[in-house]
C-alpha cells in the first residue's frame, strides 16, 4: 500500500511539473509575440518599423544617396532601427539569450555603426554596417520567427 501511495505521489508531482512547464512555455511565447503590457504586438513592430526601415536602408545605400535630403531619410530609418533595439528589449518581451545577443548586441551596435557611417556619408562603411546589422534578423528569427 505505501509504494502504491508513493507512486501516486511522484505520479501527481509528475503531472504538475509538466503543467507548470506547459504554462511558462506559453508565458515565454506570449512575451515574444506582445509585450506585457503594451497592445501592440512583435510582429506588427517588425513589420512597420523593423521591415519598412531595413528595406528603405537597403535600398537607399544600393547607390550613393544624390543628396542631403536621402542621406537624412536614411539617418532616420538607421536612428530607428537603433531605437528599435530598445523598444525590442522592453515590456518583457525579451524570451532569453538568443533574442537578448541578437537585439542589444548585433542590432543595437550595428545600427549605431551604420548611423555614424550615415552621418559621415560614408557608403562603403554604411554597407558594411548594414550588413552587420542585419545579422541580428537572422539570429533572432532561426528561433523566434513565426
Amino acid at each position: 500500500m505505501s509504494r502504491l501511495r508513493n507512486w501516486t505521489i511522484a505520479f501527481s508531482c509528475l503531472c504538475a511539473a509538466a503543467f507548470v512547464v506547459a504554462l511558462v512555455g506559453d508565458l515565454v511565447e506570449a512575451q515574444v509575440t506582445q509585450g506585457k503590457t503594451r497592445a501592440m504586438k512583435t510582429s506588427h513592430w517588425m513589420a512597420g518599423v523593423m521591415k519598412t526601415h531595413s528595406g528603405a536602408l537597403r535600398k537607399g545605400l544600393s547607390s550613393a544617396p544624390a543628396d542631403d535630403k536621402a542621406w537624412k531619410a536614411l539617418e532616420i530609418s538607421a536612428g530607428l532601427m537603433n531605437e528599435a533595439s530598445y523598444v525590442l528589449m522592453a515590456d518583457e518581451r525579451c524570451p532569453d539569450a538568443v533574442w537578448a545577443n541578437a537585439v542589444e548586441k548585433t542590432l543595437r551596435g550595428g545600427s549605431a555603426s551604420l548611423l555614424k557611417a550615415i552621418e559621415a556619408k560614408d557608403v562603403a562603411a554604411a554597407k558594411t554596417a548594414l550588413g552587420a546589422m542585419s545579422k541580428s534578423c537572422k539570429e533572432c528569427h532561426t528561433k523566434h520567427r513565426n
